[in-house]
């Protein structure tokens, strides 16, 4: 038998944004979530593809972690990376 140990189980009230955007290269529907859980990083799930990751500003500049996260091409990638800073 198997064992499993809870590691937490926490609930709190957390602030989602959700920006559209249509930009040269394409359309970026994202929900972008704060949460004291992720030690000041927020959660950015890209609507249109199911990918999210836990970023800071810092990340968001960061076009090869966005190409990876969001499984986008490296323009798709350098587009979010103009948007997204401002953002989280």
């Amino acid at each position: 038998m198997i064992e499993e140990d809870v590691m937490y189980d926490e609930q709190e009230t957390t602030e989602t944004r959700f920006i559209g955007i249509l930009g040269q290269v394409g359309r970026y529907d994202l929900a972008i979530t704060k949460s004291t859980h992720f030690f000041g990083k927020s959660l950015v799930t890209n609507l249109t593809n199911g990918r999210s990751g836990v970023l800071d500003r810092e990340d968001c500049e960061n076009v090869e972690l966005l190409m990876h996260v969001f499984h986008v091409n490296v323009e798709e990638a350098s587009e979010l990376s103009a948007i997204l800073p401002d953002c989280v």
